[in-house]
């Protein structure tokens, strides 16, 4: 089981930047996991923004925030980061996290059924 919290969202000017937070209590504790950005705008699809393997040897992110926004981990505190910079009204979305316990190996694409849990997102408005 593994539970996801969310934090870090808000409001921002474009050219702006914001960390996103993504905190997961696992039981078993450290139980490896690959974890992955997505969000959704209002009338729209869930699309992938970015993804990182468990130990955080490999990633990989959607072409629309390629060089801009950047995942890191710290295992030691549990917990996943979303560094956006440059932030354009485009990426105006709910954030989610979420957690594949299975291919925990890979940071490249996969899809979203793809992922065991998701948390409840948090929400980031640029404005221009």
């Amino acid at each position: 089981q593994v539970q996801l919290a969310e934090s870090g969202g808000g409001s921002v000017q474009a050219g702006g930047s914001l960390r996103l937070s993504c905190k997961a209590s696992t039981s078993p504790p450290s139980r490896s996991t690959a974890m992955g950005w997505f969000r959704q705008a209002p009338g729209k699809e869930r699309e992938f923004v970015g993804r990182i393997s468990w130990n955080g040897d490999s990633s990989s992110y959607a072409e629309s925030v390629k060089g801009r926004f950047t995942i890191s981990r710290d295992n030691f505190q549990n917990t996943v980061y979303l560094q956006m910079n440059d932030l354009k009204p485009e990426d105006t979305a709910v954030y989610y996290c979420a957690a594949d316990l299975r291919a925990f190996y890979s940071g490249s694409y996969r899809p979203p059924s793809d992922y065991d849990f998701w948390g409840q997102g948090t929400q980031v408005t640029v404005s221009s």
